[in-house]
């Protein structure tokens, strides 16, 4: 019982470390892209303190954060003020406690000498075992929308409250595409946990992106509405609500809310990695099996740390070269567009799951995948056609 304490305890520490120093650094990445994409010089002068070794801005981070810690925090006289100091707090630490469930790699050597409840070797991940993993995030990340609703109502703001508002209603739009996109996934492994997900890709060889184009296409967008960043950044907004529901914040809490939005597209970005793209797994390196040694199990690491990496960079990109939806746009784009796609996604799951193996054994895997990625551009074109403006972000025109 200590073992397993102790362990558990080691793993939190290692991934709260992880989690806050890679929160800093991806800051100072997409200010170094955001200065790329509009051709200028991004963050390059702040190296070690007193002294001139400058490391192309590494210190940058320490900077930032020192002067939030140091900063005054200041509390409007107009706010409520227990809500207003329970909001960011309460969505960091549901950002935070996500991350339970999310495996940072496969699993330990099974001669490391830590005997496991079932016997396995040790998982790299905080809390192994939970049968209900996908729902566990799913819940979790639903509860974020508190922060953000009560940081709003305790702003006791005009612009706050409106932040707040669109916040609810944006992220409960595309909860329902989120949960049909995962759905798929959940019955094509005939599992809810996350690891069963990345052993089953692992195991077939065939990463979900392949076979359920359309469940992808569904679950990326809605992961980008859920961490709320461009195109999808409507609580914020800054031209319209000059911060939307972190108006009235400063200081430390608003640097606990800037950080539980950075997790949230860590999060997203696992999320996607896991159930689409293998995890872990990569063909000819990293094996399908748990009887590794250390040079696998850290190769299994670095793969699913590069994969995770490579999608916020995506994510980054995506934000700095995307104009913002207005929010009728945002609304139809889910309930119109979203909603079906994602419908016809577990329509195709279902008959793949009943039907599957018998198109396999007579046509073969390629047949299989050509057919979903048929299917996707012919729901894709059917969505356009029923539902045009919803993705269109042109001026209209025709507006009084």
């Amino acid at each position: 019982m200590t073992a397993i304490v102790v362990e558990a305890l080691v793993k939190i520490v290692l991934l709260c470390f992880a989690l806050m120093t890679a929160a800093a650094y991806l800051v100072l990445l997409e200010r170094w892209i955001a200065a790329w994409v509009q051709d200028r010089l991004g963050p390059n002068r702040v190296g070690i303190p007193l002294t001139k070794i400058k490391m192309f801005g590494l210190g940058q981070p320490l900077a930032d954060g020192l002067k939030f810690i140091f900063k005054e925090v200041y509390t409007p006289s107009h706010v409520d003020k227990v809500l207003y100091i329970v909001a960011p707090i309460s969505i960091l630490a549901a950002a935070l406690a996500t991350f339970a469930v999310i495996p940072f790699g496969s699993v330990l050597p099974s001669d490391l000498g830590f005997p496991q409840p079932d016997g396995g070797p040790i998982r790299l991940v905080v809390a192994p075992g939970i049968d209900v993993g996908m729902i566990y995030v799913f819940a979790l990340s639903s509860l974020a929308v508190y922060g953000v609703i009560l940081g709003g109502w305790a702003s006791n703001n005009k612009y706050s409250f409106l932040g707040g508002l669109r916040s609810s209603a944006q992220l409960i739009a595309y909860e329902i595409p989120l949960g049909l996109g995962i759905l798929g996934v959940v019955l094509a492994a005939g599992s809810l946990r996350l690891d069963t997900i990345i052993t089953s890709q692992a195991t077939s060889g065939l990463w979900n992106v392949l076979v359920q184009p359309l469940g992808f296409l569904v679950f990326l967008i809605a992961a980008f509405a859920e961490s709320a960043r461009l195109p999808f950044d409507l609580p914020e907004a800054e031209q319209e609500l000059i911060g939307g529901y972190h108006t009235e914040y400063s200081g430390m809490p608003l640097l606990l809310y800037l950080i539980a939005e950075f997790l949230h597209m860590v999060t997203a970005a696992f999320l996607i990695v896991i159930l689409f793209f293998g995890g872990w797994h990569f063909w000819g390196l990293t094996g399908s099996s748990d009887e590794i040694g250390w040079g696998t199990a850290i190769l299994r690491v670095v793969v699913l740390v590069v994969k995770v990496l490579a999608t916020i960079v995506f994510m980054m990109m995506v934000r700095w070269s995307w104009p913002r939806f207005r929010f009728d746009q945002l609304m139809a784009l889910a309930w119109k567009v979203m909603l079906p796609l994602g419908m016809v996604n577990l329509v195709l799951m279902a008959s793949l799951v009943e039907y599957g193996e018998d198109i396999t054994a007579t046509w073969g895997r390629a047949f299989l995948i050509a057919g979903m990625w048929i299917a996707t551009l012919l729901a894709c074109l059917a969505a356009a056609w029923i539902a045009p403006l919803s993705g269109d972000n042109r001026p209209r025109m025709d507006a009084a």
